[in-house]
């Protein structure tokens, strides 16, 4: 039963569901420990590969659940990343919704909201710095990162292939300034 990918699926990505309901980029460090040195269903090589293409590919980014899903089950393994990644935290939020709205305005409602920003910006820090260590945590792509943050900081709502293409040139000319 501990060798069941599905079950291995479920028991890994379920929890992980709750944890993403603010953004599938939440979940990336406990992600990558899970299925990369835990589990080992993918190595960091395969991982970066995977959450590359779960960024550009049209789609929520918690694509990357599927992704590896499918590496390690194929097609019904992807459904039940799926499933296990979008079922449990969409009943949440159902169940949720109902009560936050009544309550709005509430002094403890406000204090809950403002409480909450920084731990989602905990949790997408954790993502990045897990993702760094992937790469082995050179200076050309710690600069990267930095960029990308401050980009994202200051416009919000840029679309993720400017910071795709500016990434890419960055390698590009470091690759052909090394030569």
């Amino acid at each position: 039963m501990r060798d069941d990918p599905y079950i291995g699926l479920l028991v890994v990505l379920a929890p992980l569901s709750i944890a993403s309901i603010g953004g599938a980029t939440a979940i990336y460090a406990p992600l990558q420990y899970e299925a990369v040195d835990v589990r080992q269903w993918v190595t960091g090589a395969q991982f970066l590969d995977m959450f590359a293409m779960s960024r550009f590919i049209p789609g929520p980014s918690s694509i990357l659940g599927a992704l590896i899903g499918f590496k390690i089950a194929g097609i019904l393994g992807a459904l039940v990343a799926m499933i296990a990644l979008y079922l449990p935290s969409s009943a949440l939020c159902y169940a949720v919704g109902a009560v936050w709205d009544k309550h709005r305005g509430k002094p403890w409602h406000t204090a809950l909201e403002q409480g909450l920003a920084p731990i989602a910006a905990g949790l997408i820090m954790a993502g990045v710095l897990s993702l760094y260590r992937i790469t082995g945590g050179d200076v050309l792509t710690g600069a990267v990162i930095l960029a990308a943050a401050a980009a994202l900081t200051w416009k919000r709502k840029l679309h993720p292939f400017i910071l795709l293409a500016g990434g890419a040139i960055a390698f590009e000319l470091a690759w052909l300034l090394g030569r």
